[in-house]
């Protein structure tokens, strides 16, 4: 274990039907089935698909930091 901690970041795209929140949960549970050591987001991006005059979908652009194993 070192005194220090290094950190990586991915950028993902969240979807949701029903909020910008969901969206942001979806992303992060979809993003914890192959990354390990995530400890913090941050929303870069917000948008939506329009269909048919309404909101179709939300979609959110997060940034992903985890930590390096070992760090």
């Amino acid at each position: 274990m070192t005194d220090h901690h290094t950190y990586k970041m991915v950028e993902i795209v969240g979807s949701s039907k029903n909020s910008i929140e969901q969206a942001i949960h979806n992303a992060i549970e979809e993003c914890s089935l192959s990354i390990r050591n995530m400890e913090w987001f941050e929303v870069v991006n917000t948008r939506g698909h329009i269909h048919e005059n309404k909101v179709g979908h939300f979609q959110v652009t997060l940034k992903i930091g985890f930590r390096i194993e070992g760090s």
